[in-house]
């Protein structure tokens, strides 16, 4: 299971946890994002429940001030393509015949608009929510990774370091309830700049805020993970993970399909601390 880090944006620690047997918490070698692995054997009814009670103090986030600083050697690592995130062909067409800016800030607000403008969220059919940026450029819709595997493809091909980040939306209304499932959204390393977040994705589903979600992200969510193509800690015996915020499964070496995994999501609003 991917554990939720801290960071600029959130500070978390685990308030309860109950696992079936006995764990371990090592980082990954790509990204260093944190896993927890449980190894255990099933009930008599061919079961095992974990849950973790995590409490999280999450703040906006603002290109304004120096977040995420990345050291060099990880920051080249987000030029390169992934599996489903090229930095050529087919994604690149949308580039043709435009006029780039030089200064890579109002580059990376160019491919924004771009991407805000050539797709459209939405959940209909097959094919979405793989963050495929070949998909997501044909198709002209689909979800939250969809939408920024293709800015993050468009950002690498130009030389600009971009990352993914996913975990859990929370709603703005404050209260409690249950989550749905899971949110996305990316940063860019323009030159001379830190880190710059972008959400286009809800950016396309609101468009009062599109100028808010260049640069900015509301404090409505908690990171789980960075990055696409995770070979986890240990490594699994299964191929590398697309992206990772559902609990992964294997069972006698095998991969156990997700689909089968029930998940239970819950937030609960608890006073602010100073």
């Amino acid at each position: 299971m991917p554990v939720p880090p801290n960071n600029d944006e959130q500070k978390v620690h685990v308030a309860e946890q109950n696992l079936p047997g006995p764990s371990q918490q090592r980082p990954e070698k790509k990204y260093a994002n944190d896993i927890l692995f449980v190894e255990a054997s099933a009930d008599s009814v061919g079961q095992l429940t974990a849950s973790t009670v995590y409490d999280v103090t999450r703040h906006e986030a603002r290109a304004s001030r120096p977040v995420m600083m990345m050291d060099e050697p990880l920051a080249a690592l987000f030029l390169k393509p992934d599996a489903r995130v090229p930095i050529d062909g087919k994604p690149l067409t949308l580039l043709a015949g435009k006029s780039l800016p030089m200064d890579q800030l109002r580059l990376g607000r160019t491919l924004y608009d771009l991407v805000n403008s050539h797709m459209r969220y939405s959940k209909e059919g097959t094919g979405w929510g793989l963050g495929d940026a070949v998909w997501a450029c044909d198709s002209r819709y689909g979800n939250c990774s969809d939408f920024h595997s293709l800015f993050i493809s468009l950002a690498r091909s130009q030389g600009v370091p971009a990352k993914f980040e996913i975990g859990f939306p929370l709603p703005a209304e404050r209260g409690r309830g249950e989550i749905a499932g899971y949110h996305c959204w990316a940063w860019f390393k323009p030159l001379g700049h830190g880190w710059v977040p972008v959400d286009i994705s809800e950016a396309n589903k609101n468009p009062d805020l599109r100028e808010y979600y260049f640069g900015n992200l509301t404090e409505n969510r908690v990171t789980f993970s960075i990055g696409r193509d995770l070979i986890l800690e240990p490594p699994q015996s299964g191929p590398p993970l697309n992206f990772f915020v559902m609990p992964y499964v294997e069972v006698a070496g095998k991969p156990y399909p997700g689909e089968k995994v029930q998940l239970k999501l819950q937030y609960e609003d608890l006073e602010a601390r100073p």
